[in-house]
């Protein structure tokens, strides 16, 4: 049996209509622009803005914001593509298995669980700080032995546990207090950005991208990005490297677009509706993502920037404590629909590799009542808890990075060769100049990858480890798709 065998999209389709393993079709073109929008703005703007602008670009962050944006606007026309024309659970996941083969599919499988649910630890840590400071500005306290800055971390463990019962009663129940919560975060975004400019000094965007400035000893450490290690520049931040580093760390703000596709299969109308989320949510974000860069950084001199709560410390930095009160708010708000998103797409990726018996079966069943994966919602709902509780802050996002370029990579990599193995699929949505820009976007999220730490790589080599560790003891052996190549007889799901 072949590592690349692969699975046949009419096959994909057809099992959705396996009644165990049926999702309900409930979400609209607004549902998903909302899911996208409430995932992409939350990490990006009330956590990692200032630690970002601090320790690699000062101002010119902005520019990194864009530069990841484009790297993500390349990589969405690819999924807007795939999603659009198989609308079926699993994303990336479920679109290599059928353009790259079976191994390949389980690595982005397996890179997307990490981003995922990484991902929702990260941004569980991100919303106690912010709640934290909120209780403690509305007069209240958290006890500190348990909460941000503790070794457990209780109330980032707290959210997680609410979020994971939410989810597991129902993707339309998620998406309602979902549309809430965005209403309030985007209020306080754009709340940002005009009051912020009241306070910008020039001075402080001065100069805008600071002067390259090596690294204390010189000397090539474990947090030294791969590509100077590699080709031998002398490690250091800010300048033009410092850009390009501040994009491969703030590309976590962009994560949630894909996130959408992990939804195709629950979508009143995915050809049409798909595309529009995915590429409409990115679009938005991005506007927002660049002025409060902006602002903050005018209100703020970069080397003074607060690294965990940078928008509402800049306020309060500037006399406006009550300011930073509604914004600490909104951020509690806008923080809980991520942890909510990327939970639900975690399970939506392990949902699809269990129908395919790459991971067992009995995970992946669907409540009668619910008609969510409730085994494999809770189950990501307590390891999510445990991480979240229990590792240091700042430690987790560049790991959720590495793990989405490289699914990023191959998504891009697998649009033209879907194209040129099956040209007879009726496409609603394709990307414009194939194949120049699926492979510019592989060769921009590779280079992104280059930009992350030794220390990252060697993380990411060792989860990967594991996983094929896993693949080759059960998932090789389990495979739906193997075992109704070796014996010709088709199996349930």
């Amino acid at each position: 049996m072949s590592l690349v065998r692969k699975k046949t999209i009419e096959q994909s389709i057809a099992d959705t209509d396996e009644p165990e393993y049926q999702l309900k079709k409930r979400l609209t073109a607004l549902d998903l622009t909302v899911f996208g929008i409430g995932v992409i703005i939350g990490a990006g703007i009330f956590t990692l803005t200032g630690r970002a602008a601090k320790s690699f670009a000062g101002p010119g962050i902005a520019l990194s914001f864009v530069l990841a944006a484009l790297c993500c606007a390349l990589a969405a026309l690819c999924y807007a593509e795939f999603s659009s024309t198989v609308p079926v659970s699993g994303s990336a996941y479920t679109f290599s298995y059928f353009s790259l083969g079976e191994i390949f599919a389980w690595i982005i499988g397996w890179d997307l669980l990490l981003e995922l649910m990484l991902g929702a630890s990260v941004v569980a840590q991100g919303w106690s700080t912010y709640a934290a400071l909120f209780l403690e500005q509305i007069g209240l306290s958290w006890p500190e032995s348990i909460g941000p800055d503790s070794s457990v971390n209780v109330l980032a463990m707290l959210l997680v546990v609410i979020l994971a019962t939410l989810a597991t009663i129902g993707i339309k129940e998620s998406m309602r207090v979902n549309l809430v919560l965005v209403a309030i975060k985007l209020f306080v975004v754009l709340f940002v950005i005009v009051a912020g400019l009241f306070y910008i000094k020039g001075e402080n965007l001065t100069p805008f991208i600071p002067p390259s400035v090596p690294v204390p000893d010189g000397n090539v450490t474990i947090t030294t990005p791969l590509f100077q290690a590699l080709f031998g520049f002398t490690p250091s931040t800010f300048g033009v490297m410092g850009l390009i580093s501040g994009a491969s760390l703030v590309f976590f703000a962009f994560i949630g677009f894909d996130v959408v596709a992990t939804t195709a299969e629950e979508a009143k109308n995915p050809q049409r509706d798909l595309p529009r989320g995915i590429i409409g949510s990115l679009a938005i974000c991005t506007v927002l993502y660049v002025a409060v860069c902006l602002v903050i950084t005018g209100m703020v001199k970069y080397t003074d920037i607060s690294g965990e709560a940078a928008l509402a410390e800049a306020f309060r930095s500037v006399g406006r404590g009550g300011f930073a009160t509604l914004i600490s708010a909104g951020a509690v708000a806008g923080l809980t629909t991520v942890v909510l998103t990327l939970m639900i797409g975690a399970a939506r990726v392990v949902f699809a590799m269990s129908r395919d018996h790459l991971v067992p079966r009995e995970l992946g069943k669907v409540h009668a009542k619910w008609g969510t994966p409730y085994r494999l919602t809770i189950g990501i709902g307590v390891v999510v808890a445990i991480v979240a509780g229990v590792t240091p802050i700042g430690k987790l996002e560049e790991m959720v990075n590495i793990g989405t370029l490289a699914a990023f990579t191959l998504v891009s990599i697998a649009v033209p060769l879907l194209r040129k193995s099956r040209p007879d699929i009726q496409r609603s949505f394709r990307v414009p100049w194939s194949p120049v820009i699926p492979i510019v976007a592989a060769l921009i999220c590779l280079y992104l990858m280059l930009n992350l730490s030794l220390e990252t790589w060697l993380r990411f080599g060792i989860w990967m480890a594991i996983g094929f560790a896993i693949y080759a003891v059960y998932g090789y052996r389990k495979s739906r798709v193997g075992i109704e190549q070796k014996t010709g007889e088709q199996i349930g799901a």
